[in-house]
């Protein structure tokens, strides 16, 4: 017989074990996302895949907020972060750490997620834009690659937080 799982018998670590835990290279860059609640599933979703941080930038809202927290359950603790003012700041900071810069938007010239060779031993920014605007214009240049996820319905887009989910979850895939 099938039964679920009480949250007691799913033996989640706790805060200071997730800190202690190694982390996959990868660090989220969140670029002019308006929306708390898309903050706060990108945090979460963080949090199940050990990614090593978020940089919020530009309007992006940042923790403490109840907004915020509702989405993340918690993770805002468990998740490093850090508040960059700045897209083009932030980068250049990544880059010189050598971590190679994604942008997840659609431009002319976008590699489909699955088709994009992910180094197990690499180190990667990944950047999520605006729910609106997409990426900064402005830091266009400061790009390695550009990728996006195949779609083949009617919209053009998805949900900036389910995105995020999505290339989290295949960059954790090669990278852990």
């Amino acid at each position: 017989m099938i039964k679920k799982l009480k949250l007691e018998e799913l033996g989640r670590i706790d805060v200071e074990t997730f800190k202690q835990t190694p982390k996959i290279a990868l660090t989220v860059v969140l670029d002019n996302v308006r929306s708390m609640h898309n903050v706060g599933a990108v945090f979460r979703t963080a949090d199940a895949f050990l990614v090593e941080k978020i940089i919020l930038c530009g309007i992006t809202p940042q923790p403490p907020h109840r907004e915020i927290h509702k989405a993340a359950l918690g993770a805002t603790e468990s998740v490093d972060w850090t508040y960059e003012k700045s897209i083009s700041n932030a980068l250049d900071h990544l880059k010189e750490q050598h971590y190679s810069i994604i942008g997840i938007e659609q431009t002319s010239q976008s590699y489909a997620i699955t088709e994009y060779s992910i180094d197990k031993n690499g180190k990667y920014a990944v950047v999520l834009g605006n729910e609106v605007d997409g990426l900064s214009e402005e830091a266009l240049p400061l790009y390695d690659a550009f990728l996006e996820i195949p779609q083949l319905g009617t919209k053009h887009s998805l949900n900036v937080s389910v995105c995020g989910g999505i290339v989290m979850w295949e960059f954790f895939k090669h990278l852990k």
